[in-house]
């Protein structure tokens, strides 16, 4: 039987780094004078984690050389509108509650199924549809869980450790702090930081490591809404697999 897929669990390698949008020069480090980097990264995490709401995209490279790129906007309650792609292949994710759902294209889906018995007889019926992925079987459900999402960047809190403050500059015209660490084996972890309103993380990068990435947000404390996908456009995963 065709096993139920999502998208491959990416959320740790995004958000592992602490994308430079700016030289870092020049400006202050309101409203955060007489503050540490540690200090004001931890406020940052706990302000992201905070968040209703908010867009990520970003891009990491996989062990074995592969880009994948991700877009999505998520929220607390677990709604989630966005796109994944890798190399030549693209899927479009929704998940509204409970229900999660996938729509993939014939790149995406040959790499799903590959080697497994079926494939060849299911693919063709996801064309241009949406698969609804059964309760139980959405094997990457951190993808659309805002929450899970932002602890996986707290998960090794000595990234945090030993943070240096740089200058300000600006990351999707709002101004941020620039934090910086070097570590062993010329690994470099970077974090912005908005300095008006919230604290809230702008943007995060690992560079010089075995996976190197950048995460930008935005969007703080926007409604998302995706659209249910009409009963036409829908497969179920469970009868495709039934039928192959």
């Amino acid at each position: 039987m065709l096993a139920a897929m999502t998208v491959v669990g990416i959320s740790g390698a995004l958000l592992a780094g602490c994308g430079d949008d700016g030289d870092g020069k020049g400006g202050s480090d309101k409203p955060f004078s007489g503050q540490s980097a540690d200090q004001i990264a931890e406020k940052a995490v706990a302000a992201t984690k905070k968040a209703e709401s908010l867009r990520m995209k970003g891009d990491t490279r996989q062990s074995g050389g592969q880009t994948m790129t991700v877009d999505l906007a998520v929220d607390k309650k677990k709604n989630c509108d966005g796109t994944v792609r890798m190399q030549n292949a693209r899927a479009d994710v929704r998940q509204i509650g409970q229900d999660f759902y996938m729509r993939g294209d014939e790149a995406y889906w040959k790499t799903a199924f590959k080697g497994q018995q079926g494939a060849e007889k299911a693919i063709p019926k996801l064309k241009d549809k949406w698969a609804k992925v059964p309760a139980g079987q959405n094997a990457d459900e951190g993808l659309c869980d805002k929450q899970k999402l932002i602890a996986a960047m707290d998960e090794n809190k000595s990234d945090r450790k030993g943070m240096k403050k740089g200058g300000t500059t600006t990351v999707g015209g709002q101004e941020a702090i620039k934090l910086t660490k070097e570590k062993a084996g010329g690994e470099k972890l970077t974090l912005y930081v908005a300095t008006e309103g919230e604290p809230y993380i702008l943007r995060s990068s690992a560079e010089g490591g075995k996976t190197p990435n950048t995460a930008t947000f935005s969007d703080y404390g926007k409604a998302v809404n995706p659209a249910k996908p009409a009963p036409g456009e829908t497969v179920d995963l469970d009868e495709i697999a039934g039928a192959a």
